[in-house]
């Protein structure tokens, strides 16, 4: 049988949140956001939106858009107790419940949906159970994979339920602009625009795949497997127990990536390390990723075997942050490896802790961090390009 998978998408949730501590911000035009001229828009109302703003646009310039626009500044200690409280309701139905970030989560309901003579009558009451307890509109998509469940959940909001089968792709996923795909970035589109891929279904069929790979790297495969409505990844709960972790907080926002990839060269770098002093393989890798909003994005991935060395560990990351990242400021990043096994147990024969695998010096490695956190990331990312031996 079939898995069901639901996501579970808070509408508008800072925007919201802000209603529920002054209701008088009710059916008006209202964007969380700092008061600087540097500051971006976290997130706005829909009343916000039908003026055009939208998150991550300059304040500045959502206030040219609509001069009757609502400043607020945001209260994120009263937005994550709300979040907690959303998980908390949904994990009375299921133990398979997987937080994508401070405002989604995707649910595996296969076995209680069951129990109901009309399935969806389960997601309407979900529905109205979240809206009751946190008064929070939230959509929900419902699937027999994450993507699609995703893909779905987006496409009626606020207060949606969305079905999209394996087999209503090609008339409800293929029409749908590229842009709207999960996994392809704002930098992304335009380079397959080029191409005449102005669809998801024109990625689908696209016969000259070759012309994709520059683009898609490593992710090629996956993202025209999702592109046909195909997604194996499973729901991952545990990456928090028994994990080993490094992250950083960065003094600016970056959108560079190549300054990226060199925070995630560093943080490998340092992962490894820390496995190495514990003696620690694992199957299962998650990256963290908190953006300029604040809001909190976590990604998992299950491995066919356990990992250890840098490489590795470098390579799943950027596969992981290459599918999840739209273009958006970053103030955190962060990886770790969870569901871990003891090293010289799994593989005896090996020493993989040696010395000349972690030929790194402490010196160099708090060099380098030094270097990220006080915002030379520009410096830091050349030093690791170069020096592939480090």
């Amino acid at each position: 049988m079939a898995r069901v998978i639901f996501h579970i998408d808070l509408n508008a949730f800072y925007a919201n949140a802000e209603i529920i501590l002054n209701p008088s911000l009710k059916g008006k035009p209202i964007a969380v956001s700092g008061t600087t001229r540097r500051s971006v828009i976290s997130t706005c109302s829909y009343e916000a939106r039908a003026y055009g703003i939208h998150s991550a646009m300059p304040t500045q310039e959502a206030l040219k858009l609509c001069k009757d626009l609502i400043i607020v500044s945001g209260h994120y200690e009263f937005y994550e107790d709300l979040s907690n409280k959303f998980i908390k309701i949904v994990n009375k139905y299921s133990n398979l419940v997987e937080k994508a970030s401070i405002d989604e989560c995707y649910v595996d309901v296969t076995d209680i949906i069951m129990t109901y003579k009309r399935p969806l009558d389960f997601a309407w009451q979900l529905q109205q159970e979240i809206y009751n307890e946190i008064n929070i509109p939230c959509s929900i998509g419902v699937a027999p994979n994450k993507f699609l469940a995703k893909m779905a959940s987006d496409m009626k909001k606020p207060m949606g339920i969305t079905v999209l089968r394996l087999q209503e792709v090609p008339t409800k996923l293929w029409p749908l602009n590229i842009e709207k795909m999960r996994g392809v970035g704002k930098k992304t589109v335009p380079l397959l625009k080029e191409l005449g891929i102005n669809t998801i279904g024109d990625l689908a069929n696209f016969k000259e795949k070759h012309l994709l790979i520059p683009i898609f790297k490593n992710n090629l495969e996956k993202i025209l497997l999702r592109a046909h409505g195909k997604d194996d990844s499973e729901i991952i709960i545990d990456h928090e127990v028994k994990s080993i972790s490094q992250s950083v907080t960065l003094l600016e926002d970056i959108v560079d990536y190549d300054e990226i990839k060199g925070v995630f060269m560093s943080l490998s770098r340092s992962l490894e390390r820390r496995l190495k002093d514990e003696g620690k393989i694992g199957y299962v890798l998650y990256i963290t990723i908190k953006l300029f909003d604040f809001n909190q994005i976590v990604r998992s991935k299950k491995l066919d075997s356990p990992i250890y060395n840098k490489n590795d560990i470098f390579e799943h990351t950027m596969q992981l942050f290459d599918l999840n990242w739209n273009d958006e400021p970053i103030r955190l990043l962060g990886i770790g490896l969870s569901k871990l096994i003891d090293a010289k147990e799994h593989m005896p024969q090996l020493n993989l802790f040696e010395t000349n695998v972690y030929d790194e010096t402490e010196e160099v490695l708090n060099s380098l961090n030094k270097m990220i956190v006080n915002g030379n990331l520009k410096r830091a990312s050349d030093i690791l390009k170069k020096k592939d031996k480090l």
